[in-house]
Order: structure tokens, then C-alpha cells, then sequence
């Protein structure tokens, strides 16, 4: 008999047997070598057996946090709507998305070379994600914060029930996706500690703040799998400790599904925690506790720890059926017309439909926190507006953390100028989010080379080096780009990789004084180059170290060194070039500035001084609030954390400024956490917190300025006056 017949017969094909009977044979067949090796993220393929590679790696926190996809309000502002309903709805689209990419990318030709099992159908097609998390924000200036459901451990166990209901699907027999809450347990920071920290809590707050959402997420929603921490809990790695992962998931709560650790954790053990002595008793101590897969290489050495008697491989199967059970229960290996979701298109993805559905998400999300003389909703009659702010116009901090990115965003300034077309709208940055944060340079100071409108003129090359006739030309706001989007006209003409860009035309500051310039390409694409030219001399970048603005990507330490500092006169014409290679594939670019602040202040005063109202957006972004950001020392954020509450000084000027004009100031406040806003809370005539809104921030935004739409949010934080 053939070695394809041998195979077509296994029990392990048969899927009338149950996944725990096929889990169990297919392991049965492997050696041990091949069992190791499924234990980590990036599986490789058994091709004997029919096991494709596979990387378990995958995210969604507030939509598919790979490449294009529809992209909801950040896990915190979902959270401000108290809307469970909403919270299935939305994550039923974010799995119907993620089936189908699944499904597309087995379309596709397998990868090969050796960053293969980084691709598909790995961390931008996988069906197992790491979301949600459900860690208690109990300290307000915890930088990841933004990615849970607030302070409350009720509120955050219903809405965690929801996601992962709505992820894993209804069907009686396949997952839709695994959902995989995080990160088990007492995890909510210091961001720069958490390798070493050990959070010693008492078993009453153990009980009753940090693991009741994991309990509901168990018990009710039957979480396929749960993600273990990186500190230690009560002096025990949090992946090595059998009271969290036997005694309390397992005994108590009767979890049936498989344990992943954080990337990295399992070495923690060793390196940072001291727990043991060699990185194989790590793994070993890993396993027996009950992790079963680890994200990373660790589990490598399991070969010569069994080989020394130090763990035996039934104790390796147990886990490794685990993992196999998950995969059949996806569906991942029987005929597509068994499964219920393989039809699912990628016609789904980004669809108008789900659209909608982050719009509804957005305006639900939103939290009026002050309305004084009823300022709000504003009159349709009025003439001018002023907008004003650093997230006024940005699309990028519309977007959170673990992020996809949609084919478009709507800005809070575009969304206003929709939403009253009769007004005179205007805008003006008046402020950077901190002294050392770039913002992209708005389309009012450049101009395309034939001089008509503004922006600039962008040449799409179907090879990294500029060679031949551009396949695509045309005039773009500013320069912005993510490969991500999946821009129709731009996949057309020059597809995804091995390709070239260049931005043209002209800069015209609006002031005289230094400017910091930059050009980032994402510091998780280290392909990409980018150049900047003004008047055909190239800029020399800085040596200090910068985090980057990025969108396809979750935002991690710091990047690479983007800034120029040069000293511009305003009202001259520089000519700007900008060059972007990607050998590579996807890719981003941005060219951002930091005006003199000064400059800036006085030029959203005279906006503000000559309107009927001033709408200013002030808060943070992700690249001052995140996970683990080693590179961020700025004044008030630390590594990713923040070490003040307050809004940070360039923008609490900027709110001074406008309160002081003597016209109406709304102030809508862009955070993933509570910002001490108390000159806004005292001075201003309407608060809102608006959180990171997703794709269709804007077009909420200006809905509840109008009044087109009621603000439905509840805070699932408390906004302190100062820490």
C-alpha cells in the first residue's frame, strides 16, 4: 500500500471519528522530533502526514490585526459602549474576516523561503488569534490599558463572554476561529517590569478582580484556548505555575482547550525569573504546568530532556493533542464542504456592510463627559468652524494598537467637513502631541509640481530602483502610504513587492524656525528604505532613537532614527522629493514634521479667534502609549507606560489658548486611557472622550457634534485629576 493510501485510511482523516480520537492517532504517528516542533508558534509541515506549516500567531483585537481589514473602535472604546450585543456583532465580523482571509490564502501558492512561516497561512491568514485581553486596568497609566474593557472585572466578563462567543462561532461541530483570552493572570503592568515583576495579590482580590473574566470567558463562552503571562504570580512564572494552569483552569473551571505563552515567556522562566537553571528545564516546567505551546523556540530542547528522563514524551503528547484537537475542530483537515464557514469570501473583508458596523461601534463608543449651556449639538446654521489639534487630522492614531487597516479612514476633520457643508471649516495642527512626536505634514503646505491643489504628486514603480515609466500617477493629500490598504489602482499597477515610490512637489512652511523632518517605514518592515530631499539635497537623519507611527502593525519598542532637524523659512517654496524602496513586500511610509511650536499655537489662535466655535482634539497615540516600547523616555510616558496622567504640555497650551478666545471650545479627547483634562473640565464648554474611534471615528464624531447621533458611552475607567 501507498504511502497516500496509508494516509487516506488514517483514523486521523476520518471526520466522522471525534476531534480528541483524531488528535490522538495523528500524534501517534509522529516521532518525536515532529512533535517538539508543533509545540511552537511557527509549525513546521509534516508533508508524510498531510500537516501543513502553520503559525498559531495571529491577532484581533478590534478587527484582524493583519493587513487590510475592517478596524472597529480600540478593545477600551468598545468597552465604553456597555453594548454586549454590539460586542458579538462586532466580533462575529472580525471572524467572518479572518475565515476570509483563511480561506483566500489557501488559494494561493504555499510560501517558501525562510520567512515562510511568517506568512500564509500564518500571522495574516491563521484561525487561531490572541485576543482578547481581559486584564483588569486597574493603574491608569498601565500603556496597554487601551487593548482591555476598563477597571471592572463584571463589565469586563460580559463584554470578554461576547467577543469570544461571537469569534468562535455557534456551529455544533467547527470552531469559526479559536479565540485565546490574555493574559492569564494579574497582568496590568509596569510595561518595563513585566519580564521580572511578580504580582503577589491576596487570594480575595485573586478571586474577585483578576480572574473572574477569565472564569466567564471558560465556563460560559468555552474559550478554545487561553494565553499565559509573562511575570510570576505569587513567586510562579505564570506559564510554569500548576495553580493557575492545572488547579484553577483545568480542575476548577474545567477548561478543555490548549495553553500558549506569551512570545517568549517560557525563556522568562530561565532567564528573568531564576526559576530554573537551564533554559530545558524551562520548557520542561513549562509543559508539566500545563503551557502547550510556546511562542518561540524553547521547546526545541524537549528532545534532550526526555532523551534525560526529565519529562516523558506521553506528557509532550498530552499537550501536542491539545493542539491537534483545535486544528481539527477548525476544520483544517476535512473537505471544504463539511465546513460550514469554508465558502466565506474575501469579498467579506472591509466590506461596506462591516463598515457600518464600525460606524454604529464608533458612535456607541463616544462619552460626553460635559455639555455646559448646551453648546451641543451645534447649529446647522453656523459659519465657521475651527478645527484644531494633533488628532484632528490623523489617521493613524485613529487606529490603536494590534491593528489591521481599512481601505480608508475617516478623520475627525474630514467627518466635520461632510457633516456641515454650508460651514466654513478650517484647520490647523496648533500643536504636536508631545515636543518630540511628529505629525504628517498636512496637505495645506504642499503642492504638487503643476501647482494645482494641494498635496503632492505620487509615482508608483512596478521595481524597487525607479526604473521606466510609472505605472500609476497621480496627486495624493500627503505623503501617506500602507501597503495594507490594498489600494485597488495601486495593487493593479505595481502589486505588493518589489516596488518604488516617489512623492514630488513643493513645501511651503507656514513659519520661520526649525522643523524636525521625518520619513518612517514601520520598524516592523526592515526591507523598506525611504530618502528626503529638499530643493535636490538629501536630509541627514538624527542618531537618537524614535518610536514609529505605524498601522499594519502593533507598535513595540523603539524604531529607527527619523529626524532631521532643519531651519526653514516661512513662506518659501522648498521643493520636496521623497524616495521609498521596497525589495520587499507590503510596506508603509510617512513624512511627518515638528513645526516650531510657537508658529503653530499662533496660527490655530487666529483660526480659533475668527470662528464661531472651536472643535479641539488633543489626547495620545500609540506611539506614546503601548506595549513594551523601550524606547519611549519622553516627558510623562515611559516604555510604553505613562509616569503622569496629564495631558502633555504642547497640547494643554493648545487648550489654554482656545479657552481663553472668548469663543465656544468643544474638547473631544482621542486616548486609550483617562487623561487628566482639568483645565478642559473647568473651562471648556463640551468634554467628550472619543478613545481611538477605528475607521469610522471621524464621520461618529461629527455625527454627535451635529446631533445626528446620540453619545451612548459609559466610562469603563476613572478619569483621575493627577497619579
Amino acid at each position: 500500500m501507498s504511502l497516500a493510501q496509508q494516509r487516506s485510511n488514517a483514523p486521523y482523516l476520518d471526520p466522522n471519528l471525534s476531534p480528541e480520537k483524531r488528535a490522538a492517532d495523528i500524534v501517534s504517528r509522529m516521532t518525536l522530533e515532529e512533535k517538539v516542533l508543533q509545540m511552537q508558534s511557527t509549525a513546521p509541515a509534516i508533508p508524510r502526514l498531510g500537516v501543513p506549516a502553520y503559525n498559531w500567531w495571529n491577532e484581533a483585537l478590534h478587527g484582524v490585526a493583519q493587513g487590510r481589514a475592517t478596524v472597529f473602535p480600540q478593545a477600551i472604546g468598545l468597552a465604553a459602549t456597555w453594548d454586549v450585543n454590539l460586542m458579538y456583532r462586532v466580533a462575529d465580523i472580525i471572524s467572518t474576516e479572518a475565515r476570509a482571509k483563511y480561506n483566500d490564502a489557501l488559494t494561493r501558492p504555499a510560501p517558501s523561503g525562510p520567512e515562510a512561516l511568517m506568512t500564509l497561512p500564518g500571522r495574516t491568514a491563521g484561525l487561531t488569534y490572541w485576543s482578547p485581553n481581559i486584564n483588569i486596568f486597574r493603574d491608569p497609566r498601565w500603556g496597554r490599558g487601551q487593548e482591555t474593557y476598563g477597571e471592572d472585572p463584571y463589565l469586563t466578563g460580559r463584554m470578554a463572554v461576547a467577543f469570544v462567543t461571537g469569534m468562535q462561532g455557534k456551529d455544533p461541530r467547527y470552531l469559526k476561529v479559536v479565540s485565546t483570552p490574555k493574559h492569564y493572570a494579574v497582568h496590568s503592568g509596569p510595561e518595563p517590569q513585566r519580564h521580572v515583576f511578580d504580582a503577589r495579590v491576596s487570594e480575595y482580590d485573586m478571586v474577585n478582580t483578576y480572574l473572574p473574566a477569565f472564569r466567564d470567558t471558560v465556563v460560559e463562552a468555552k474559550a478554545g484556548s487561553i494565553m499565559c503571562v509573562y511575570n510570576s504570580v505569587a513567586g510562579l512564572p505564570g506559564c510554569a505555575s500548576s495553580d493557575l494552569l492545572q488547579k484553577r483552569l483545568r480542575e476548577q473551571w474545567g477548561f478543555q482547550g490548549y495553553v500558549v505563552s506569551d512570545c517568549g515567556a517560557v525563556n522568562d522562566i530561565y532567564a528573568n525569573h531564576k526559576f530554573t537553571s537551564t533554559l530545558g528545564a524551562a520548557a520542561v516546567a513549562a509543559v508539566k504546568a500545563g503551557t502547550d505551546l510556546t511562542c518561540g523556540t524553547e521547546y526545541r530542547t524537549l528532545v534532550e530532556e526526555v532523551t534525560a528522563g526529565r519529562i516523558t514524551e506521553r506528557e509532550i503528547n498530552r499537550s501536542l493533542e491539545r493542539l491537534f484537537v483545535a486544528r481539527f475542530r477548525l476544520g483544517m483537515f476535512d473537505p471544504p464542504e463539511l465546513v460550514p464557514f469554508s465558502k466565506i469570501s474575501i469579498s467579506e473583508n472591509d466590506s461596506q456592510l462591516h463598515r457600518e458596523a464600525a460606524r454604529d461601534a464608533a458612535r456607541k463608543a463616544v462619552v460626553l463627559l460635559k455639555n455646559e449651556g448646551n453648546v451641543l449639538p451645534l447649529s446647522p446654521s453656523i459659519r465657521k468652524i475651527a478645527v484644531i489639534g494633533p488628532s484632528a487630522d490623523d489617521p493613524i492614531a485613529l487606529l490603536g494598537n494590534y491593528n489591521g487597516i481599512s481601505s480608508r479612514q475617516v478623520t475627525p476633520l474630514e467627518g466635520i467637513e461632510r457633516q456641515f457643508p454650508a460651514a466654513q471649516v478650517r484647520y490647523a495642527l496648533g500643536a504636536t502631541y508631545t515636543a518630540s512626536t511628529h505629525a504628517l505634514v498636512p496637505a495645506a503646505f504642499l503642492m504638487p509640481p503643476d501647482g494645482a491643489g494641494r498635496g503632492l504628486l505620487a509615482e508608483y514603480f512596478d521595481n524597487p530602483d525607479f526604473k521606466g515609466t510609472p505605472k500609476l500617477r497621480r496627486s495624493e493629500p500627503r505623503g501617506y502610504f500602507d501597503a495594507g490598504m490594498e489600494d485597488p489602482a495601486v495593487v493593479a499597477s505595481i502589486g505588493n513587492e518589489k516596488y518604488s515610490i516617489r512623492w514630488t512637489g513643493t513645501l511651503t512652511p507656514p513659519a520661520t524656525g526649525e522643523y524636525d523632518l521625518a520619513v518612517r517605514t514601520g520598524m516592523w518592515n526592515r526591507t523598506a528604505t525611504a530618502r528626503l530631499f529638499l530643493d535636490d539635497k538629501e536630509l541627514t537623519f538624527g542618531t537618537g532613537s524614535s518610536t514609529q507611527m505605524t498601522s499594519t502593525q502593533p507598535v513595540m519598542g523603539a524604531g529607527r532614527s527619523p529626524r532631521a532637524r532643519v531651519r526653514l523659512e516661512g513662506g518659501r517654496k522648498y521643493a520636496l522629493r521623497v524616495e521609498y524602496r521596497q525589495p520587499g513586500s507590503g510596506g508603509t511610509m510617512q513624512l511627518g514634521w515638528i513645526p516650531p511650536a510657537a508658529a503653530a499655537l499662533a496660527e490655530a489662535e487666529t483660526l480659533v479667534k475668527d470662528s464661531d466655535v472651536a472643535i479641539v482634539f488633543v489626547g495620545l497615540n500609540s506611539e506614546l502609549e503601548g506595549e513594551e516600547m523601550r524606547g519611549v523616555t519622553i516627558p510623562g510616558f515611559l516604555g510604553g507606560d505613562r509616569t503622569s496622567l496629564d495631558l502633555p504640555e504642547p497640547q494643554e497650551n493648545l487648550v489654554k489658548m482656545a479657552t481663553a478666545a472668548g469663543k465656544p471650545v468643544v474638547v473631544v479627547l482621542t486616548s486609550g486611557s483617562a487623561v487628566s483634562v482639568n483645565h478642559a473640565a473647568e473651562q471648556a464648554d463640551a468634554l467628550l472622550a472619543a478613545w481611538y474611534g477605528g475607521e469610522e471615528a471621524g464621520t461618529a464624531i461629527a455625527e454627535i457634534l451635529a446631533g445626528a447621533s446620540n453619545p451612548a458611552g459609559r466610562l469603563p475607567v476613572t478619569f483621575y485629576k493627577s497619579v
